[in-house]
């Protein structure tokens, strides 16, 4: 008999994000350091997250590549901002956009039948209009929505370049009146922390992008576009301004390097103002990467710190590489970080008034 399921069939379940306040994994991450193998870099990549926020001079920048949000993980994320123990974040454009900007608009991420993950039933999501990220479904239409909704927000700025963290401030803008639940922007906007997408048209913001673009072309009148360069130099000043960094990625690609490559920015800057007569600006001085990317291909994703280290970029005494997947591996390290409270006592570095929207290239 064939298996025939409606659209209402398959989005029943929704997705639910963990809550690292409800769960004191203290003691249990606290037993892992007398472990081996992942269980110890675990646990000691949780007391460098800790260290790393009793360091006040610290600015802690958080990177997020990997489909983070839609499998549950935005809640520990709102409370890393809201909490003081993040300043500044580098993320795809999906998990903010797709995933994040989408869930506040009132949508929801849906859990898959076990059966769907193998994938020979994907012709009967695309008939109708789901799509499907290995055991969570999206509605399509929905998501359309959250593009068109990029558009109308692209529609109301003037012509010009402008950064993916300009951007992102503008949608947690538009949140503070229609935000139908809490979001990482509406957070991070709030608390005046940055959010950087390099690659911001790999998402529904480039496909409303594309929309705006062609529309504005249309009728003879000038589009905006995303600047990503801009938003190299902007995340460069946070280095320039808050020497001492630390770094906490969940996953690699574009925003590790991103993050990682402010250090040789921040010198070529400074070569730029004093010549040769300067220090080489400070590694990150901490630095925590969640991956199951394999060294061997010599691929981003996979270079291990010690190996940026070699580049200028990340300083080894304090930092911890942990091969796990990040749904099981974030809620311990940041659940660990919230409930030592190392964070008490830090303020918010605000590091988003760095950046004067009047500068934005027009």
């Amino acid at each position: 008999m064939s298996w025939n399921p409606s659209k209402q069939d398959l989005l029943q379940k929704t997705i639910e994000h963990i809550d690292i306040k409800q769960h004191n994994v203290v003691p249990l991450v606290d037993a892992m350091q007398a472990m081996a193998f992942s269980a110890r870099d675990l646990s000691r990549a949780a007391s460098i997250y800790d260290r790393m926020l009793r360091d006040h001079d610290c600015g802690v920048i958080l990177c997020l590549a990997g489909s983070l949000i839609s499998a549950g993980l935005k809640q520990i994320i709102i409370d890393l901002v809201r909490n003081k123990m993040v300043d500044a974040i580098v993320s795809t454009g999906a998990n903010m956009v797709d995933q994040d900007f989408f869930e506040a608009l009132g949508f929801k991420h849906y859990i898959a039948e076990e059966r769907l993950k193998a994938g020979m039933d994907d012709h009967i999501l695309r008939d109708h209009g789901i799509d499907r990220i290995y055991d969570t479904l999206i509605d399509e239409e929905e998501l359309r929505i959250c593009d068109e909704t990029t558009r109308k927000i692209a529609d109301g700025l003037p012509p010009g370049a402008y950064t993916s963290r300009f951007f992102l401030n503008k949608m947690g803008e538009y949140l503070e009146t229609n935000a139908k639940t809490d979001s990482i922007i509406g957070a991070a906007y709030q608390c005046g922390v940055p959010i950087f997408c390099p690659a911001f048209s790999d998402c529904s913001a480039g496909l409303g992008i594309v929309a705006h673009i062609h529309q504005r072309l249309k009728y003879g009148k000038q589009p905006i576009s995303f600047d990503s360069a801009m938003d190299f130099y902007e995340l460069t000043q946070i280095k320039m301004n808050n020497p001492t960094t630390g770094l906490f990625m969940i996953g690699g690609g574009v925003p590790k390097n991103y993050a990682q490559d402010i250090v040789v920015a921040a010198d070529i800057l400074l070569q730029e103002e004093h010549g040769g007569e300067h220090e080489y600006p400070a590694m990150h001085k901490y630095a925590v990467q969640i991956t199951i990317a394999d060294v061997r291909d010599g691929a981003l994703s996979s270079s291990t710190l010690k190996e940026a280290s070699s580049w200028g970029k990340v300083d080894t005494t304090w930092e911890q590489m942990v091969y796990s997947e990040a749904t099981v591996a974030l809620p311990l390290i940041a659940g660990y970080a919230y409930h030592k409270k190392g964070w008490e006592g830090r303020k918010f570095k605000r590091f988003a008034d760095l950046f004067i929207e009047a500068g934005e290239i027009i």
